[in-house]
């Protein structure tokens, strides 16, 4: 608060508050004070308190002269206090003694709300609330006069004047004041108050007309002896005005009183009619609501229809919501409706079903307290009908819930079966192709045929693999983690496929080369297995065709070296006569090239020619007579290795290769 301000509102009170001191000390024939530092010294403050507790408080020093005096003064009206059951907060008698005027007038205001505010009760509000009420019911007549506060709502003394006119209309013309005369209508009720009511003034008309806000504690403390005096009406009459004036006020408040009564009344019923229209329509609303779902549930059918073979084969390769998955996702979608459910509407119903419980036991209660008969709601609508279809909701929620997983589940064991019966087919089919091909005998153009008719199985066999990755993403998509039906997964039969795929193309490739290296009848079976070894070492491909790259170092590898001229022509030759270079062009080629150059005299002066004529050659012979790296690794990997002293780059033993043991091993 602005401290100007504050000092005002202190002032005020500090006047207000001696003048409802002087009423008591006049009253009983004390001299008045002229300023509330006359409690300091404790005599008036004693004073004060016999006067308020109807009590004599023993000795006390009359005259105090020293400080010590006036404390024990101030201290025995304290303990008075205290003794009453007021609770006084952060004052002692030194702060009386030494004139803390905040400290003092806040010990007042306890005093004038415990001696003159507490006991005012208005509608079963008490104090300052009552008061209030009391003031609202007593000016609600008057359309000018709208009183919400102690302060602003007393700044005119239209307030003042209505409620002298409610209570002694003979006493002020309401309906003729000047409403716009603030301080004449505060003087007048102030002015009439005093001489015809015995309400003394305790406030200037300055305190409420010329102020912002008027101080809410002085307002209080004089209104306050409004209510008492207008309370006390009925036991006497008005000395000014004789008799009359009193026995009209009385029979104003009794017919208040009947009003009142009568109002109080219709207030109860309307409340009642009010929660019991609440209750009717909510208790309705929500039985629908509840009737309404039970229904949309009793529709619904789980048993989707799903494809009477689930292990047919599919045009693709990805799940698709169709069959049983089209099944599982409407069941997950239905399972999170529910919980959505649950977490919502539910619990929704849940509190509008407490809250309906607790409004039937409220107008239940009420209607008892006031001796009333009791509620009895429409057919449909009392607590009994909501428990019955509680029940019926959670029984249809248990039966839901189950459907929905039974369904789940059942959809599970479909997809784990598929899966099953697919992955153990394609095993069987897998490793029936393996058993064939490890018993494939007799001539090989009967094998041939044979391995030609097990390769014709492969494509299907990968349609149905297509099939597998499919039924195995469905299962993923179902979250189904284990399946008792099959220990073949995915990626199990994947590899599987890959093996016998691979086992099959080599064996094919392996008996045409037979057959061709059979019909070649000018070559030793020496140089046949040597010749085949060769071309499988650098076939690293595995697609029974060398390379111009591949075909240079298989050559080098046998000692057969020529320019890259001369090996593009080669290579384009036997491209042109076979389509490309296969093991039967590469025989061919060797039974030409073996004829010209491959005996087992030119083979030797071949190395001899490498090695200067040593019975074996280093690596380092064989790089420097320029031969590919993969025919080097060839001959490092069939040739014998003998140590060999001096061989080393510094002249100590090394590892070689015997070249003349290989040759005698290869040829005739």
């Amino acid at each position: 608060m602005d401290p100007s301000l504050e000092a005002q509102s202190r002032n005020i009170q500090a006047r207000t508050f001696c003048k409802w001191l002087n009423t008591k000390l006049e009253t009983n024939d004390y001299s008045p004070m002229n300023s509330l530092y006359e409690l300091c010294d404790g005599v008036k403050l004693i004073q004060l308190m016999e006067i308020m507790g109807d009590v004599s408080l023993g000795r006390y020093n009359r005259n105090p002269r020293m400080r010590v005096q006036k404390a024990e003064n101030v201290n025995k009206a304290l303990d008075f206090i205290n003794s009453r059951g007021v609770k006084l907060t952060n004052i002692g008698p030194e702060d009386i003694v030494d004139g803390n005027m905040k400290l003092i007038l806040g010990m007042i205001w306890t005093l004038i709300l415990r001696f003159t505010i507490a006991d005012i009760s208005e509608e079963g509000l008490s104090a300052k609330e009552g008061l209030l009420l009391w003031c609202q019911r007593k000016t609600e007549p008057y359309d000018e006069v709208n009183v919400q506060d102690f302060t602003f709502s007393w700044k005119d003394g239209l307030a003042l004047c209505a409620l002298i006119h409610r209570h002694r209309p003979d006493l002020i013309d309401f309906h003729s004041l000047n409403k716009t005369d603030r301080h004449g209508n505060t003087q007048l009720a102030f002015d009439v108050a005093e001489q015809h009511l015995g309400i003394p003034q305790l406030l200037e008309v300055a305190d409420l007309c010329d102020v912002e806000k008027p101080d809410e504690r002085s307002v209080m403390t004089y209104v306050a002896s409004y209510f008492h005096a207008f309370s006390s009406m009925g036991m006497g009459h008005d000395t000014h005005n004789g008799g009359g004036s009193a026995n009209k006020s009385t029979l104003l408040d009794q017919a208040e009183t009947v009003s009142r009564r009568v109002e109080k009344f219709a207030e109860l019923m309307q409340s009642v009619w009010l929660s019991k229209n609440d209750y009717e329509q909510r208790m309705r609303k929500l039985l629908a609501a509840i009737h309404s779902t039970l229904g949309t549930w009793s529709e619904t059918d789980f048993t989707i229809p799903m494809s009477p073979n689930p292990t047919a084969p599919s045009s693709s390769s990805t799940p698709s919501r169709s069959g049983p998955l089209q099944t599982y996702y409407a069941l997950k979608d239905h399972a999170a409706d529910f919980a959505q459910y649950k977490q919502t509407t539910k619990r929704g119903w849940v509190q509008e079903k407490s809250d309906l419980a607790m409004l039937y036991s409220n107008i239940q209660t009420k209607l008892k307290t006031y001796g009333l008969r009791e509620y009895i709601p429409p057919d449909g609508l009392t607590p009994t009908d909501m428990t019955m279809e509680w029940s019926r909701l959670l029984y249809a929620e248990a039966q839901r819930f189950r459907a929905i997983n039974a369904q789940i589940r059942d959809i599970k064991e479909v997809l784990r079966h598929k899966y099953a019966t697919i992955a153990n087919d394609l095993e069987r089919s897998l490793r029936d192709i393996t058993t064939e091909i490890s018993a494939l005998d007799g001539p090989l153009e009967d094998q041939q045929i044979a391995i030609k008719s097990i390769e014709s199985r492969l494509s299907p066999l990968r349609d149905v693999l297509t099939r597998l990755e499919t039924a195995d993403e469905e299962c993923r998509s179902a979250n189904i983690e284990e399946n008792d039906y099959t220990i073949f997964t995915r990626e199990d039969l994947q590899f599987e496929y890959t093996l016998v795929e691979s086992a099959v193309i080599k064996k094919l490739k392996f008996i045409d080369n037979q057959i061709v290296s059979r019909n070649m009848s000018n070559l030793t079976p020496a140089q046949l297995e040597q010749f085949e070894s060769t071309f499988r070492y650098f076939d690293r491909d595995e697609t029974n065709t060398l390379t111009l790259a591949e075909l240079t170092a298989a050559l080098a590898s046998l000692g057969i070296v020529y320019s890259d001229e001369d090996m593009a022509t080669i290579h384009d030759e036997l491209v042109r006569a076979y389509g490309a270079l296969t093991f039967e062009a590469f025989i061919n080629l060797m039974v030409d090239i073996t004829e010209d150059q491959m005996s087992s005299d030119q083979l030797r002066d071949a190395f001899r020619g490498i090695s200067n004529d040593k019975p074996f050659v280093t690596e380092l012979d064989l790089k420097l007579a320029m031969l590919p790296p993969v025919a080097i690794d060839y001959l490092k990997s069939t040739m014998p290795k003998v140590t060999v002293n001096g061989t080393g780059p510094n002249g100590e033993a090394a590892l070689a290769y015997d070249f003349e043991t290989w040759l005698d091993g290869v040829f005739v």
